[in-house]
Formats: structure tokens, C-alpha cells, sequence
């Protein structure tokens, strides 16, 4: 969310960035609201200021003079509660416009109007060529049952098995264990998440009908970016706590609405996978984002590394930005079979856009209050992570070689038929 005084400064810079994100936005109408919502506010503290000094005088009157004096209190009651309610109405309104408000894009995002328009930054390794994808693989080992899978949790239903399962877990906690020693917190972040962080965290409203909703309005994340940025709303921290580095890991829910006929085969898009997220929170300081933005991103690539995947790191256009996001890169790993880099990482920088709606302060050394800037990444996601991991390792003689980084956790240097 920006300020709105921001927002009245610069409503062509605002207007600028709805359309490089290609957002449907009308910065006028909410300039028209908050204008009739500023007037009203200004009318209505004005009659209960009049109501209140003609109350005060009513006890030192008598008779008719006193009886007019309560007839005019009670009309003007009866017009402050009118303008009270219009008031409510527009302040609805006015909240309404102002969570569809775009986050200003960082001048180095490219214009595009697809993901396809995004700019390669970087490469790392060899892309090699294989006519064995992943799922092949995985079928020959017995480690995914999709049928089981559909009959227990419907369409891009799954279960891992076997040596998946274990690779699965052994890819987490290398990945946990490597960010812990970067000085992360490590969490296990709750799925469960109430509607206020889904808001606050940019996720609605844009992307609502991608979430699964339970009871008592209480949502299924699709990612620990939201309860992990929940942890500190309404918080006031001090300077000297930034930055806060967490590496949470999560069930995550998706519904992948308008995906259908998209990887509906196999276990790259599914509605219920696990990840591995890296949250910040900083310093409100522009390079301050951009330094962390670059750790974060530079962590992801030191994982892939060591998984020995080859990949490229590209720079999001305007148009592959979420509604919070100033800046984000998104990682890349080879396809083999494929002859295409899929994404597995995004990397992203919001400024205060998030910790404004959550509320999330710190103090600094001179008492001054400010909205901390907020990041994420994702340090690794599963299952669809195996799909390049799997065809990337795959051996002329059907093995799958395990990356010396992995073996420690993995128990074993390649997997093969017994």
C-alpha cells in the first residue's frame, strides 16, 4: 500500500506504473474519493463539534429557550448520523481503491507484457540435451504414483515415493542448513492464515481466486511469505533487530486457477506442494533493499550451485510484476528433455508496500518512527524442483547421480535399480 499523500504528489507516476504492470487502475477516481472522503471528514468533525458545545449549554437553560435548544440537538443529531454513515460508506470505498493501488516499479524493470518479455541477466552452467524427461524417470524408479494420487486428492493429485520422498526431505534440509549458516532463523510456518495477512501481504486482492479458502475466514497459503511477514504485524521494532532474516518452510496451497491444460501431467504445477522461503525485513533505505534483494538472489544461485543445475537468473518486465513487487528477478533451472529454463526461484523487493498494510514499524535511534521494507525468495520449492534435478543427474546408464553437496543428507551418492 503507498501513502496517500505520495500518491496525491505523484498521480502521474502512480498512473506510470499501472500501466507498465498492465493493472486496470483509475488513480483519478481514487483522487475523486479521497477528496470527497477529506470533505466529509472535515463536515462531520464540524457537527459533532457543534453538538457538542450546544449539549454542554443545554443545562444552563430553562423553559423554551432550553426545549428549542434540545429540538435543534436532536436535528442535528439526526444530520450527523446521515453524514456518519455516507462518511462509512465512502471510507469503504476509499479502502477498497486504495489495496488495488500498484507499487511503483524500479526504473530498471524493462517494459514487457509477458513473462516471455523478461531480460536474461546471467547463466551458470552447461545446458545439456536429453531425450529422458523426468517423469520417465520417476516412473522407472517407482517414485511418484499420480492415479493414488488423483483417487485421494483429485485432478494434480500426487504421492512421492520412495527415493523422491527422501530426496525431497534431504533437498530441505541442505537447503535450511545452508541459510541457517548465512544466518537465517529457520521457522515451520503455519498454512493456516487468517484473512488480514493475505491482504497485507499484497496477495489479496489481486490473487484471490488462486487460494483456497476454509472456515472461519481463515485461507490455505500458498506461500510462507505471508505468515512469516504476519509474525511481526502491529509490531514496533527497534533498528538495532534489522535486519530480521528468516527461512521458513511450508506446506503451501494453490488452486492454480485459469491453469487448466497447463503441466496438467506430472508434478511441476500441482494444489499442494512444500518450500523453503527467505523473508526480510530491513531498514527503510532504497539500497538497503537492493543490497538484500541481491543477497537473496545470490543465496538461491549458491543452492543451485551446489545442486550443480544449470540455470539463468532473468529480470522480471512490468508486466511479470505482482501489484506489491518494486523489483524481482526469477531463477531459471535447464529442462532437458525440454530444451527450455523453467523457473524455480523468484526473487522480489516490495519497499514498504506489505509492512504498511501489516503495520510493521521500528523505531530508530532518534525515536522516529518507520515502515520497515520487506523482501522474499525462494530458496527452494518441491516437488517441481525434481524435475530439473532429475533429469539434469541422470546417468547413460539409467542411475541418477546425487551431488556431493546432497549426499550427506541423501545417504547415498546416486540412485539406481537395484
Amino acid at each position: 500500500m503507498l501513502d496517500i499523500k505520495f500518491i496525491r504528489e505523484n498521480k502521474d507516476l502512480v498512473s506510470g506504473a499501472a500501466r507498465k504492470k498492465r493493472v486496470k487502475f483509475d488513480v483519478g477516481k481514487l483522487l475523486a474519493v479521497d477528496e470527497k472522503r477529506r470533505s466529509l471528514i472535515a463536515e462531520v468533525d464540524n457537527l459533532r463539534k457543534l453538538h457538542k458545545e450546544g449539549s454542554e449549554g443545554v443545562s444552563s437553560l430553562q423553559g423554551k429557550e432550553k426545549e428549542d435548544l434540545i429540538f435543534k440537538l436532536k436535528d442535528e443529531k439526526d444530520k450527523l448520523s446521515d453524514k456518519e454513515t455516507e462518511l462509512r460508506a465512502v471510507e469503504a470505498e476509499f479502502e477498497e481503491l486504495m489495496l488495488m493501488v500498484p507499487n511503483i516499479p524500479d526504473p530498471s524493470v524493462p517494459e514487457g507484457e509477458s513473462d516471455a518479455d523478461n531480460q536474461e541477466i546471467r547463466k551458470f552452467g552447461e545446458a545439456k540435451k536429453s531425450a529422458v524427461d523426468y517423469f520417465s524417470i520417476m516412473k522407472s524408479f517407482d517414485m511418484v504414483d499420480l492415479d493414488r494420487g488423483a483417487k485421494v486428492s483429485g485432478f494434480r493429485g500426487y504421492f512421492l515415493k520412495g527415493d523422491a520422498a527422501m530426496l525431497s526431505i534431504a533437498i530441505w534440509q541442505f537447503t535450511l542448513s545452508f541459510l541457517r549458516s548465512k544466518g537465517f532463523t529457520p521457522l515451520l510456518a503455519p498454512a493456516l492464515v487468517r484473512r488480514e495477512n493475505m491482504l497485507g501481504t499484497g496477495w489479496f486482492p489481486q490473487a484471490e481466486e488462486d487460494v483456497y479458502k476454509m472456515q472461519d475466514d481463515v485461507y490455505l497459503s500458498g506461500t510462507a511469505e505471508v505468515p512469516v511477514m504476519g509474525y511481526h504485524r502491529d509490531e514496533i521494532l527497534t533498528e538495532e533487530e534489522l535486519p530480521k532474516k528468516y527461512v521458513a518452510f511450508s506446506p503451501c496451497f494453490r488452486r492454480e486457477a485459469g491453469s487448466y491444460g497447463k503441466d496438467a501431467k506430472g508434478i511441476f504445477r500441482v494444489h499442494e506442494f512444500y518450500k523453503v522461503e527467505q523473508v526480510v525485513l530491513c531498514r527503510a533505505d532504497h539500497q538497503e533493499s537492493v543490497k538484500w534483494h541481491e543477497e537473496l538472489t545470490k543465496n538461491s544461485e549458491e543452492i543451485m550451485q551446489a545442486f550443480e543445475i544449470p540455470y539463468r537468473v532473468v529480470l522480471n518486465c512490468g508486466a511479470d510484476l505482482g501489484l506489491g513487487q518494486v523489483k524481482k528477478y526469477d531463477i531459471e533451472g535447464w529442462v532437458p528433455s525440454e530444451g527450455r529454463y523453467r523457473e524455480t526461484h523468484s526473487s522480489s523487493y516490495f519497499h514498504d508496500f506489505q509492512t504498511r498494510r501489516l503495520n510493521i514499524k521500528y523505531r530508530d535511534s532518534s525515536g522516529g518512527l518507520h515502515f520497515a521494507h520487506s523482501l522474499n525468495n525462494t530458496a527452494i520449492a518441491t516437488p517441481r524442483f525434481l524435475e530439473a534435478f532429475l533429469e539434469n543427474h541422470s546417468q547413460p546408464d539409467g542411475s541418477v547421480k546425487i551431488p556431493n553437496a546432497l549426499v550427506k543428507y541423501f545417504g547415498e551418492e546416486e540412485i539406481r535399480h537395484m
